[in-house]
């Protein structure tokens, strides 16, 4: 069951939300926890139970490592750990470690052969092995005191709004909210307006930017040329945007509705002037995650200069790895790991000010050479497209496969999306509150984006969201 799904859409939502109002306060926390469990049922079946078993035993084990020892505590929390990373590297990456193996083995001369492994991944289990790791870290480190009633850390860990696809939400955030949460009118009003608008971002931008760049990332090396390969990278850059950030206001104002103040997922990340400035604003929570749970305990900035590039090239490692178990990934994450190197040492030696708008250029340029990597089936589909980016066969834009595939409305959806994605929301707000009621112009807006995104998914259908995979 999807959020841009009918099924999600009109009768799960609306059942769920009458019965969670309707219950009394000692209640709703029981009713989401197995109304969550139900949610991820619809979609994961009989692997919802890697769900339930994590839920038992990070409860159980947050609660030993605050009784034990302290000579005992760190071996609890290391077990913590990798008895949580088990099922995540058994589902989603035994397939691509023994492929990695075998290649390496064969590099070597030795061809081997083993019975194939290709367990179904449960979705969204890096975000909630994730979620359970900050947790039970954060207990070890005193920063919070565990929960003391399952149901109410099992609600916390299996929260359906964002247990599929994120925002990673720590403990800490809404640890008072898991016990006692007002839920206010003005609350309701801004949670349902932020998950219209994350619909639209799906369903209007994000699937129809979708269609174009499905279809010029299918051609062969040899249909491609300068501006095909161009107006493709373009569209997908707009789509896993919209795409990503669309399910986390959805997700962000869902649980806005239900009381919970979710952490930003995505600060406006294509307005960034550097490759760093863009991981401050990309899917802020897993950045967030990486750098207190892997950078910081690894000596962050505070070792020798060469220690805190390895840090830092070690993280986004990790980050692509975190991304899919594929090579390309693999790569996607070194090489934004080597361009925030990079700058750190650009900074360092030169100390030369770049102007603002020279370096979004150079942002998004290498923001979007990154995103062929992680959009291209293959590592050698990718160094094909990179190649027709970057030569200058077939630039006209009068191109049969051109004109099919950017017909009018997908013009006007990329023009929309580049600017969305660009303008500062402040000047819309300011603009817009100097003349007339912001709210009321806002509601009308949310009311039309998301009739419209209803309209586009009865006659389109609908389709995952990208990250739904991860």
């Amino acid at each position: 069951m999807l959020f841009s799904s009918p099924a999600f859409l009109f009768a799960f939502l609306p059942a769920f939300l009458v019965l969670y109002f309707a219950a009394p306060r000692a209640s709703k926390n029981g009713l989401l926890f197995f109304a969550s469990l139900f949610f991820y049922f619809t979609t994961s079946g009989e692997l919802t139970a890697i769900l339930v078993l994590s839920v038992f035993f990070n409860y159980y084990l947050s609660l030993r490592l605050e009784t034990t020892p302290a000579r005992l505590k760190k071996a609890y929390f290391c077990a913590g750990v990798m008895i949580n990373i088990f099922p995540l590297l058994y589902y989603k990456y035994s397939k691509f470690f023994l492929s990695a193996v075998r290649d390496v083995l064969a590099a070597l001369g030795w061809h081997v052969s083993w019975p194939a492994v290709n367990p179904i991944l449960p979705i969204g289990i890096s975000f909630f092995t994730f979620q359970a790791i900050s947790y039970i870290a954060d207990v070890y480190m005193g920063r919070v005191k565990p929960a003391r009633n399952l149901i109410d850390f099992g609600m916390y860990h299996s929260c359906f709004p964002q247990l599929i696809a994120g925002p990673i939400v720590r403990y800490q955030e809404i640890q008072t909210q898991v016990h006692r949460r007002e839920i206010r009118l003005d609350d309701v009003y801004n949670g349902v307006t932020q998950f219209c608008f994350g619909l639209g971002k799906k369903v209007i931008l994000a699937d129809n930017m979708g269609v174009v760049a499905d279809k010029i990332f299918k051609l062969s090396p040899h249909s491609l040329g300068f501006t095909a390969s161009w107006i493709g990278v373009t569209a997908y850059t707009l789509q896993i945007y919209f795409d990503f950030s669309g399910y986390s206001d959805m997700a962000i104002g869902l649980g806005r509705v239900l009381g919970f103040w979710y952490p930003e997922n995505f600060d406006q990340p294509y307005r960034s002037r550097s490759v760093t400035e863009f991981w401050r604003r990309w899917h802020m929570t897993l950045s967030r995650w990486f750098k207190d749970y892997v950078y910081i305990p690894m000596g962050g900035n505070r070792s020798a200069m060469a220690r805190t590039l390895f840090n830092l090239f070690l993280v986004f490692f990790l980050c692509g790895l975190w991304h899919g178990a594929a090579y390309k990934f693999v790569v996607w994450g070194l090489y934004h790991g080597g361009l925030l190197i990079s700058e750190r040492l650009a900074k360092r030696w030169f100390r030369l000010p770049v102007p603002a708008f020279l370096g979004w250029i150079y942002a998004m340029l290498a923001v979007m050479v990154g995103w062929v990597f992680f959009r291209a089936e293959s590592l050698t589909a990718a160094m094909a497209y990179l190649r027709a980016m970057f030569s200058l066969r077939n630039v006209s834009m009068l191109n049969p496969l051109i004109l099919s595939t950017m017909t009018m409305d997908k013009v006007v959806y990329l023009v929309l999306g580049i600017l969305c994605s660009l303008v500062p929301y402040q000047w819309f707000a300011s603009y817009a509150n100097n003349r007339y009621s912001f709210a009321p112009a806002l509601s009308v807006c949310s009311l039309f984006v998301a009739v419209l995104a209803i309209i586009m998914m009865s006659v389109n259908g609908f389709s995952p969201f990208i990250y739904f995979r991860f």
